[in-house]
């Protein structure tokens, strides 16, 4: 096959971009790596799965739960995604510190009530917090779904979710500081022929020591340990070749500014080094031999000798 050039003056044709560039913020580097978005990812898969039956079986209609999206993202971030009014589920989440949320929006919370107190459901629901008796019956099925996430996530926390409060209003929501890291999972509800958005809320801190044990060495291929082997090694090879500048000293004096200012040439600085004292030998700073001066050929060299004991 043969390759024609450009002509003369012409430009090459830049290929085209096939995907749009994705803003990083340096103030808040990603720490969520693939590993960890995979192990969620199978975990959540199975809770959906199992939330789909949940669904279907209370409100005895055809409803499908999947997993859309895991984000990381802070709190700030979170609630100004969710509408001006919700229903959040706000749970104690151990061993894990903080609370996790499970967000339901208010018309599909209000569907589902409408479901199981045997109405058709429909389209048009009221935009208000739930009475006693309305929320008495969507905390069954809030209770039901949470048992279901400790199930899934077994293999990955030993989560005990436990019903702390609810609140319809995301900005009164004290789960977590604006600034503070959470992992957002957004499923898709369906119910029927209408879908709904669900999110559930963790503190990414209380999470990330269970990701990392779960994605430890049983998850690391046989290669993929030599290779961490290797690199290891040869990193401390490296380290043993690092040049590191090295001072052979008197004990240093303390002179006060006006001394200092005051010097000049033929004057004479009394040490605190004793003459029968060796020299220091130090690194940055940190005395870590000692040495008597001497020569070597036409250089000047320094002979390592024991420290000196320190009388008292």
């Amino acid at each position: 096959m043969t390759t024609i050039p450009p002509a003369p003056g012409v430009r090459p044709r830049r290929r085209t971009r096939t995907a749009e560039p994705t803003p990083y913020d340096f103030r808040r580097p990603i720490q969520l790596s693939r590993e960890h978005q995979r192990t969620l990812q199978l975990g959540f898969d199975g809770f959906a799965r199992t939330a789909t039956t949940v669904f279907t079986s209370s409100l005895r209609t055809v409803c499908s739960f999947t997993l859309v999206d895991i984000q990381q993202r802070s709190y700030g971030e979170y609630v100004d995604s969710l509408g001006p009014s919700t229903f959040m589920t706000l749970f104690s989440a151990e061993p894990m510190p903080g609370l996790g949320v499970l967000e339901v929006p208010l018309v599909a919370t209000m569907s589902c009530v409408d479901h199981m107190l045997g109405g058709p459901g429909s389209d048009e629901q009221p935009d208000r917090p739930l009475t006693e008796i309305e929320d008495g019956v969507i905390r069954g099925l809030v209770e039901r779904l949470l048992g279901e996430m400790r199930y899934a996530l077994g293999p990955v926390v030993d989560l005990e979710p436990t019903v702390t409060g609810v609140e319809y209003s995301p900005q009164f929501a004290q789960v977590a500081s604006a600034a503070d890291v959470m992992v957002v999972v957004t499923f898709e509800l369906r119910i029927g022929e209408r879908a709904h958005q669900v999110t559930v809320c963790l503190p990414f801190t209380g999470l990330l020591p269970h990701l990392t044990n779960a994605t430890g060495a049983g998850s690391v291929s046989d290669r993929e340990r030599v290779q961490r082997a290797q690199s290891a090694e040869l990193l401390q090879e490296q380290f043993a070749r690092v040049p590191v500048s090295v001072a052979v000293r008197f004990r240093p004096i303390t002179l006060d500014p006006a001394a200092i200012s005051g010097l000049t040439t033929g004057s004479v600085l009394r040490l605190s080094h004793p003459a029968s004292a060796p020299l220091d030998v130090a690194v940055a700073g940190n005395t870590f031999a000692h040495a008597t001066p001497g020569t070597r050929g036409q250089s000047l060299a320094a002979l390592i000798v024991d420290t000196p004991k320190e009388h008292s």
